[in-house]
């Protein structure tokens, strides 16, 4: 066994740098939703993970603060979700680790509904509203577990003044995830 690591790095693939080095500003769910939903399919064709992505964006004028793909498989670390990718890049890039500060009320949108542990980490990082693509049972059809996700885990999440949106461009990213397990994708969970 290696020595205890000291730090972790987390660096985003290549060809979502190059992708994010423009700046862009997307005003709709459905914009958002089709730009989140090419990065997880250019995440499998690529060979750099799931098929899962997530961006967060400035509510106000759609501006994109980050986003993130799914990393589990390439940097061997079983949080690495797409959610938190983008909201771990969002809060750095503010330098807050609430995004209800720096510039505005912020969004993440997720190409598929995001499992338990990515619901406590919307909860937690002060995002104003969750649009999300796929469901959990489009996801659990390509062999991936969502955790212990309720109906009542989204209503809490109103609760806490998060809004939430299901189902944009469902069909189109539903297909991501059945491209994937019908390619042979693996699903990591456990």
């Amino acid at each position: 066994m290696n020595q205890l690591p000291f730090f972790i790095t987390i660096p985003l693939p290549d060809w979502l740098t190059e992708r994010l080095a423009v700046p862009m500003h997307l005003h709709d769910d459905e914009a958002r939703m089709r730009f989140v939903i090419e990065l997880s399919r250019e995440n499998i064709v690529c060979g750099t993970g799931g098929p899962f992505a997530a961006a967060v964006f400035r509510a106000a004028d759609g501006m994109l603060v980050a986003a993130g793909v799914n990393s589990v498989l390439r940097l061997e670390n079983a949080v690495l979700h797409a959610e938190v990718m983008a909201l771990m890049f969002a809060q750095a890039r503010l330098g807050s680790h609430t995004l209800r500060t720096g510039g505005g009320i912020h969004e993440l949108v997720t190409s598929c509904e995001p499992c338990a542990m990515c619901l406590g980490a919307t909860l937690w990082s002060g995002v104003a509203r969750l649009v999300c693509g796929a469901t959990r049972e489009d996801a659990e059809r390509a062999g991936f577990d969502e955790g212990p996700v309720f109906a009542a885990s989204y209503a809490y999440l109103e609760q806490r003044s998060i809004a939430v949106v299901r189902g944009v461009l469902r069909a189109e990213a539903a297909a991501v995830l059945d491209h994937y397990r019908e390619s042979g994708g693996v699903a990591y969970n456990g």
